[in-house]
């Protein structure tokens, strides 16, 4: 007995309720003995929570998961990659089509395929862009997803002819042979290319406020690059490029976004 009386808190008890209900609330021992004779139990109660409200004891700066301010060098390179990526993905998806074309031939068949295995890449993309975004997401890691999406994209380079003969030989259906192609050589760096557009959406996401300003705006540049990547690709690289130029030039300039962005530090200043 005299163990639990001499516990923190518990000791209290000896005073009586108004000492305990002091050293709960913070309210003068006094003050707690003149109003409990005038006062019923639960204004007591009410009077000291009132002084010590229950919040959370965790502020926002000391919360890594609460929104902060992002700067503006960050939030201009974060555009530059979601544009980048809306370029990427057009321009191979195009190419692909060029690349298929000798083995399976140009129909509606063969671009249904491509069509498919991009929506479904993108698909899955956007999903693992978001659920990676939780994981204290940083500009240096969006770099190395275009690094990841160009490093997946150089198969196609150094392989894609002996992948699409060997389909060739071996899928006589040219619709089941395009699917197959297309998952081969373009599902993966799709994939991780569509990771990018979530993923920097949460990075420019300061409130809850401003997070569908901040989507809206990035899909619009993401957008808009993919319709630069369909014009300049099927208007004008094709025709003075080989497509494989195309693709190790892409490759290039992805591998010089995604190095640039680990020259940016994640200082964030605190909303």
């Amino acid at each position: 007995m005299s163990t639990f009386l001499g516990t923190p808190g518990v000791g209290n008890l000896r005073g009586g309720i108004p000492s305990l209900v002091a050293d709960v609330f913070g309210q003068p021992a006094g003050a707690i003995h003149h109003a409990a004779g005038r006062v019923p139990p639960s204004e007591i109660y009410r009077l000291g929570c009132r002084k010590n409200p229950i919040a959370p004891t965790v502020s926002s700066a000391a919360n890594p998961e609460a929104p902060s301010a992002m700067q503006p060098s960050h939030r201009w390179f974060t555009y530059l990659v979601a544009g980048w990526s809306g370029y990427y993905v057009m321009a191979i998806e195009l190419l692909s089509g060029r690349l298929l074309a000798p083995n399976f031939g140009n129909s509606i068949y063969v671009w249904g395929g491509i069509i498919t295995i991009f929506m479904v890449a993108l698909s899955l993309g956007y999903l693992l862009g978001g659920q990676l975004s939780l994981l204290a997401p940083s500009t240096a890691k969006l770099g190395s997803l275009i690094l990841v999406a160009a490093a997946a994209t150089l198969p196609v380079v150094l392989a894609g002819e002996g992948v699409l003969d060997w389909i060739f030989d071996n899928v006589r259906d040219p619709r089941y042979a395009s699917l197959l192609a297309s998952s081969m050589l373009f599902f993966v760096p799709t994939a991780i290319s569509g990771m990018v557009s979530p993923y920097a959406v949460r990075l420019l996401a300061t409130s809850v406020s401003s997070t569908g300003k901040s989507a809206g705006a990035l899909f619009f540049v993401s957008t808009f690059g993919s319709a630069a990547g369909t014009i300049l690709t099927s208007f004008y690289m094709v025709l003075w490029f080989e497509i494989n130029q195309i693709f190790v030039a892409m490759i290039a300039i992805s591998a010089l976004i995604g190095c640039a962005a680990f020259a940016f530090r994640d200082a964030r200043a605190a909303v």
